[in-house]
């Protein structure tokens, strides 16, 4: 009684959080998530405060609670895409690879969307374009409504001609 208890008080919470994180309030957002977390802790919980760290632009914090998400759920592809992207915040492009590639291997569809737009993106910058217009490609397969890859693709494609 008590497991059931805690499950929908940490609901509760969670749903406030998420509230409070989409007005803007992310301090209390902030702890709302961690009360959740307190009373059940989710992959998604864990993220979803990855995220409203990232906001405040505290990428190392935000860093931190995604591998928390990761420990305690290893197939939650969103908190591996979560890090790669602010790995690239700091700009540790070469870093954030491992992470992408690891969201796209957990199969989550709009992670791998993501994940395969920001590889490309990466090998981009880093001047390997058939490696970036191949990622872009595979997000608008996976997408093909996906306009920054149909953008990136246009992009691409001009500067290989």
């Amino acid at each position: 009684m008590i497991k059931k208890n805690s499950i929908s008080l940490a609901a509760e919470y969670f749903d406030t959080a998420y509230k409070l994180h989409v007005d803007g309030k992310l301090e209390n957002a902030i702890v709302a998530y961690r009360a959740s977390i307190r009373m059940c802790p989710t992959a998604k919980a864990y993220t979803c405060l990855g995220v409203v760290y990232s906001l405040k632009g505290k990428y190392d914090l935000a860093i931190e609670e995604c591998k928390k998400a990761v420990e305690l759920e290893p197939e939650f592809g969103e908190s591996y895409h979560d890090i790669g992207s602010y790995l690239v915040s700091l700009g540790r492009e070469e870093d954030a690879i491992h992470w992408f590639e690891k969201a796209i291997e957990m199969n989550s569809a709009d992670s791998n969307c993501h994940s395969y737009y920001n590889l490309g993106k990466i090998y981009e910058k880093k001047g390997d374009w058939l490696k970036a217009l191949k990622h872009f490609n595979k997000a608008i397969t996976i997408d093909d409504n996906y306009e920054p890859a149909q953008n990136a693709v246009i992009k691409i494609s001009t500067l290989l001609n």
